[in-house]
């Protein structure tokens, strides 16, 4: 065979073969940007049902109200309440943990077998159902600390424990993420180990961190199976105003209203997703001012 043959050959197998690639690049492509539009879509569909239902009974009436059997009459004071209080007191509990627990497995502890250990223990309870945090809340905290007294602090507790994992996780990633050419310019300029975590990774991990830190805070605002294990209240007519009180959140609320008969009910269960959702919005911008604020890019 000739050798400008063989060059034939070769030059249509390589063109097949670029051929078959192009094609299999676009179906990938194509397949990705058809999942995103899905995804998309579902959600806007969702919302736009959630709107349509909800803005009628949106009002300063149904925002400063306490819940009743009355649809028209029901309002969503002492849910939004307990949520604020459980978020503050699971915020107040998970940061400084979660925070500083992750500072001293990146930056103080030892690559031993333990410390991997615990690592490995984090990533798993990460992982654990919430249902799961509910039931060990109430044995905990519930029974055993508060001698079963279902108030704020012991839900704020159980909540921590589900959402810290999450806190450690992100927060350990973003001081991975830090060059470690910071750390050796800080060394290099008679720095101990703590003035670098303070004044070279921390600002550094700032952003990550927070990232982390408010998408755990938002699971804890919608979760409700540890909730209704650890409250169980529903119908609350009135406003924690302790940690000892007690208390009931919106997505509990939710539940309850769209389990009612009376169609009413869903559209107040719409309205209350709607200022859930505004919550959840408010939080993210939150953490996006942040992030934008004290990110340093490297060329500056």
């Amino acid at each position: 065979m000739s050798s400008s043959k063989i060059t034939t050959q070769n030059r249509q197998r390589s063109h097949n073969v670029r051929f078959w690639r192009v094609w299999r690049d676009r179906l990938f492509v194509f397949g990705f940007v058809m999942a995103i539009v899905v995804g998309i879509l579902g959600l806007a569909a969702l919302l736009f049902d959630v709107l349509i239902d909800g803005l009628p009974f949106l009002n300063l009436n149904f925002l400063s109200s306490y819940a009743s059997r009355h649809p028209l009459e029901s309002g969503i004071l002492a849910p939004l309440a307990g949520t604020i209080w459980i978020v503050g007191l699971t915020a107040l509990l998970t940061i400084p943990i979660g925070v500083g627990t992750a500072i001293y497995l990146e930056e103080f502890a030892s690559k031993n077998r333990l410390n991997r250990l615990v690592e490995l223990n984090i990533a798993n309870l990460a992982g654990v159902p919430s249902v799961i945090y509910g039931l060990l809340g109430l044995a905990v905290f519930v029974q055993f600390l508060f001698n079963g007294s279902r108030n704020v602090t012991a839900g704020a507790l159980t909540m921590t424990l589900l959402v810290l994992p999450i806190v450690v996780i992100a927060s350990q990633e973003a001081i991975r993420a830090v060059p470690s050419s910071y750390r050796d310019a800080a060394f290099a300029m008679g720095a101990n180990r703590w003035q670098v975590v303070k004044t070279v990774v921390l600002p550094q991990a700032l952003p990550g961190m927070m990232s982390g830190i408010i998408l755990a805070l938002s699971r804890a605002i919608g979760e409700s199976a540890p909730i209704l294990i650890i409250s169980s209240l529903v119908w609350v007519t009135f406003v924690p105003v302790s940690p000892d009180s007690k208390f009931t959140v919106l997505p509990l609320q939710i539940f309850n209203w769209i389990s009612q008969p009376q169609h009413d009910f869903r559209g107040i269960a719409a309205a209350a997703i709607i200022v859930l959702l505004a919550v959840l919005l408010s939080m993210n911008g939150v953490a996006i001012w942040i992030r934008s604020k004290y990110q340093v890019r490297p060329e500056q």
